[in-house]
């Protein structure tokens, strides 16, 4: 081989690392494109069509759809690091997947969903609230009459005795069965409603990819 077939091997190599090297750079770009995407919001997903957030086992359209519970237990671990308390979530997507129509829907049924589950659970801590409420008032009157009746000195009395007996335990127990649903049992359900509180305000939006 001459000098110049030489020359010649060595500038296709050249170029041909040159190439692959550009290539690399593309690839590069484009992932860390998507990472900068996926950063841009509280909640990302990366999903390859729309069907990702709905459940398999649903055959209904996207407007009556039931949400996948991967999607829900994804967004619930997002949003426990949100602490400013707004949410944005959004959907990376294949640009040949992409429908204007659908996601228009799936927004709204995200919406519909993330609002019925939050009113639900809010009436309920609710109930629940004033359920305890209601026990510990009860409780304290239970408490009241038991220690008015000892003072009014029915000593010799079978039934009032057996009234103060029954109405101290009914007391306690109202009393602190009622603190249990103030505080724990209201507590128990603070994060699913801080959770669909904060999804039924956040912003939803399709990105391509």
């Amino acid at each position: 081989m001459g000098i110049f077939g030489k020359k010649a091997n060595r500038e296709a190599g050249k170029a041909a690392k040159q190439a692959e090297k550009a290539s690399k750079q593309e690839n590069d770009a484009g992932a860390e494109e998507k990472r900068k995407l996926l950063q841009m919001s509280e909640i990302s997903l990366w999903i390859d069509s729309y069907d990702e957030i709905f459940s398999d086992f649903d055959p209904r359209p996207y407007s009556q759809r039931a949400l996948s519970d991967d999607f829900l237990l994804e967004a619930k671990k997002a949003s426990r690091d949100n602490i400013s308390g707004k949410i944005e979530l959004k959907f990376l997507v294949p640009k040949d997947k992409r429908g204007t129509a659908d996601e228009a829907t799936i927004k709204k049924r995200l919406r519909e969903h993330f609002k019925k589950h939050y009113t639900v659970l809010k009436k309920q801590q609710r109930r629940i609230f004033r359920l305890g409420v209601f026990f510990i008032t009860a409780g304290i009157l239970l408490m009241f009459s038991a220690s008015f009746v000892m003072f009014q000195k029915f000593e010799n009395s079978l039934w009032i005795n057996f009234l103060i007996i029954l109405m101290e335990p009914a007391g306690w127990f109202f009393f602190w069965e009622g603190l249990g649903q103030v505080i724990f049992e209201t507590k128990k359900q603070k994060p699913e409603v801080t959770f669909y509180g904060k999804m039924s305000k956040c912003d939803i939006e399709f990105l391509p990819y």
